[in-house]
């Protein structure tokens, strides 16, 4: 006996304090306030308000029916979703969370009348969208615990979240409360804010213009990405399904996720001014040369021919290559003139297969050949926009280069954080000053006389250029099943604005589907961005 009582009272008194405390400690969380996200021009996107949680000690409360009918009378639904969470085992239950306060004063009033014990109100905080469905794909969603769980607030959740606090409720046997006892606070510490380069304006247009185009040109999903080819800013991206993160109960499969970024396609036909940019860095071709462009041209065991149906034998420069579009005429050059390796080092130096970097969850590599995987076919149908699968983003960082005299930026979306500018470092050079001016030209024509005339913005300059990419199954490519999509930017001697538009499984061509929803996006990102029509 005094054995014992010598190991209870000194060999082992600490750890039984502890193990004591721990069954009178009940810690509660105490959220800490989300950082504000900001547009690029100070309009809140998302922000955290305060609203508070209602939670109960099942052991102590007194009236589990007569407290439930008071929460829903209050807030809705049936007393018997809430009198579950009233009559459990534990010692704690969250009731209902992130609600009005007003709501939370009219149920505490009630349960005061009553004389019903047992149930708490905790501060709280909730995500609330100025903008309503804006960009939330974008945002991305927050859960009840305060973590963000896609898009930018899980991307930049660190920044966003904060510190939790935490309040210790010493309770008694069978948890009930102790009168006078230590309730321990630690205050929660406010996430710090941050400003995207999304414009709303923008971001809406470019929402309501693709969901309605779906419709239109009866596609499986369609994107939207819009940059400053500049600095590679976000201005607006999304993808069908879109969701409205103000009702998440309601969110379609792939909707919090962006296409452009995670989803790899075949680039199709836009993928052509890239081969062109490479056949003149290379020094394989030349503006003023002028090829034999036959009908068909063999590629690998097949024959390529163009989309127009032509079945003469033309003459074609680079600039009627890519005005006509003519998947023969590239494969051509690229296969007699630019070879293997000089096309495949010019794919890594537009970044094509590699991660852009940009600051969104879920990016993927795509799948593009590396020089030593080349088969007899790879050349010619890679220069085309086939036989390699990428996000769109690659191409908006690609095309972007073009535009900006050659200079790769990652497109990102963080311009600052917390007060502090965020820098963004340069992603490396894909092509001369020089033959981005050349390429840049030739898109033009591409805009004005070739098959992208449906993409021209009144008063503006626009360089772009369409693609028809085939989409494929198990079982082969499906007929007139495609990615139809137009990439350009303006004006085209000064880029300010760069607009991706992609319809995937679709059976129109990007010339009268892609095209014309380009020009709707093009047209408000230019009015918006305060960029002067020059005629």
């Amino acid at each position: 006996m005094f054995v014992k009582l010598f190991y209870l009272q000194v060999v082992d008194s600490s750890e039984l304090s502890q193990s004591a405390e721990a069954r009178r400690s009940h810690p509660i969380a105490l959220h800490a306030k989300r950082g504000t996200i900001y547009d690029r021009n100070g309009n809140v996107l998302a922000m955290s308000k305060d609203c508070m949680t209602v939670c109960c000690n099942p052991k102590q409360v007194n009236d589990p029916s007569g407290a439930a009918a008071i929460v829903a009378d209050a807030l809705g639904g049936k007393s018997q979703d809430y009198l579950e969470k009233m009559r459990g085992d534990g010692v704690f239950a969250y009731v209902a969370r992130q609600i009005e306060s007003s709501a939370a004063t009219e149920i505490e009033e009630k349960l005061d009348e009553k004389g019903i014990e047992g149930i708490y109100l905790i501060n709280d905080t909730k995500r609330i969208y100025p903008y309503g469905s804006v960009a939330s794909q974008v945002l991305g969603i927050v859960g009840t615990d305060g973590d963000g769980l896609s898009g930018i607030e899980l991307y930049y959740n660190d920044i966003l979240r904060g510190e939790d606090g935490e309040m210790l409720l010493e309770t008694g046997a069978g948890g009930t409360p102790i009168a006078g006892g230590n309730s321990h606070i630690s205050d929660a510490k406010d996430g710090s804010d941050i400003v995207l380069s999304i414009d709303v304006d923008i971001q809406r247009v470019a929402e309501e213009t693709i969901a309605e185009g779906v419709k239109r040109y009866k596609s499986d999903s369609g994107s939207v990405v819009v940059t400053s080819p500049k600095t590679g800013e976000v201005l607006a991206a999304c993808s069908t399904p879109l969701f409205n993160i103000s009702d998440t109960t309601k969110i379609e499969s792939g909707a919090l996720s962006l296409k452009p970024v995670s989803s790899s396609y075949e680039p199709g036909s836009i993928f052509k001014v890239l081969s062109a940019a490479i056949a003149l860095e290379s020094e394989s071709a030349k503006p003023e040369d002028v090829f034999t462009v036959p009908a068909y041209v063999q590629v690998g065991d097949d024959m390529v021919s163009d989309d127009d149906g032509r079945t003469e034998t033309m003459d074609m420069d680079l600039r009627e290559i890519l005005r006509r579009s003519s998947n023969a005429g590239i494969s051509l050059v690229t296969q007699e003139r630019v070879g293997e390796t000089r096309f495949a080092r010019g794919v890594a130096k537009f970044g094509i297969g590699e991660l852009t970097g940009i600051d969104y969850p879920g990016e993927v590599e795509g799948l593009v050949k590396q020089l030593n995987q080349y088969d007899g076919a790879s050349l010619g149908s890679m220069s085309f926009g086939q036989s390699l699968a990428i996000p769109l983003i690659q191409m908006v960082e690609a095309v972007g280069s073009i535009a900006n005299d050659g200079s790769r930026v990652t497109p990102h979306f963080l311009v600052s954080k917390n007060g502090e500018a965020v820098k963004w470092d340069p992603a490396g050079t894909s092509v001369s000053k020089e033959t981005a001016d050349e390429v840049t030209d030739m898109m033009r024509e591409v805009v004005r006389s070739g098959t992208a005339t449906a993409a021209q913005v009144e008063g503006y300059d626009i360089a772009g250029k369409t693609g028809t990419g085939e989409q494929a199954d198990e079982s082969g490519y499906i007929q007139n099943h495609f990615v139809s999509s137009l990439i350009g930017f303006a004006p085209a001697s000064d880029p300010e604005v760069l607009v991706y538009v992609g319809l995937n499984g679709t059976p129109y061509f990007a010339s009268t589907s892609a095209a014309t929803l380009f020009s709707t996006i093009m047209g408000e990102a230019l009015s918006d961005s305060g960029v002067q029509p020059s005629s």
